[in-house]
């Protein structure tokens, strides 16, 4: 019996050490306490981290918008015609924004300090969690969207705009312009 507990203690001292070598869990939780810290200045690995997580957002909003899409043209939502062609047309808005997201994400891997396609892929965001909210607003729509709205809108605003788009913003205020060369004081020519 003393012989299973040491092998069990050993399997658990193993174990803990085991996480500890494991990298840190970028989830929403870390990025949210990392905008309430006063270091909201995130590293190479958290911004490469940051925008695979936004892509997961984008890639879930795109399934959702289908999913819809595909409930409201089979006639699984018992919705009217004009209704159901407002929708259809917010969800048409809606790719155009996926897409967006999406070029601007593998822009941004390839360049992470452009702020053109930071700034581009906040709009894109922005717009998709408004949408996304509007539908979870709908008793028909709520049970496709689940809690992708609300969580939506807490990657946008708080994390991605604080932690990445802001210190991307600054670091640009920041940069000077090249000094300008000074023109040489033209000489007085000497009067007779």
């Amino acid at each position: 019996m003393k012989k299973w507990k040491r092998y069990l203690g050993f399997v658990f001292l193993s174990l803990s050490f085991t996480s500890l070598g494991f990298s840190e869990d970028f989830n929403l939780q870390y990025f949210l306490a990392k905008t309430s810290s006063k270091e909201a200045e995130l590293s190479k690995k958290e911004r490469t981290e940051l925008l695979n997580r936004m892509e997961g957002v984008i890639e879930e909003a795109e399934r959702i918008r289908k999913y819809l899409s595909q409930a409201i043209q089979g006639g699984e939502v018992k919705i009217g015609y004009q209704e159901g062609k407002f929708w259809m047309s917010k969800l048409e808005e809606d790719r155009g924004s996926i897409e967006t997201g999406i070029q601007r994400l593998k822009l941004l891997r390839e360049k992470p300090t452009h702020l053109i396609a930071s700034i581009q892929l906040y709009k894109s965001l922005r717009d998709l969690s408004s949408n996304f909210n509007a539908y979870n607003n709908m008793s028909l729509f709520s049970a496709f969207v689940g809690d992708l709205a609300p969580e939506m809108e807490l990657w946008v605003d708080p994390v991605f705009y604080k932690l990445y788009l802001l210190p991307l913003a600054r670091s640009k205020d920041i940069e000077t312009e090249p000094p300008k060369k000074e023109k040489p004081p033209i000489p007085k020519e000497k009067k007779p």
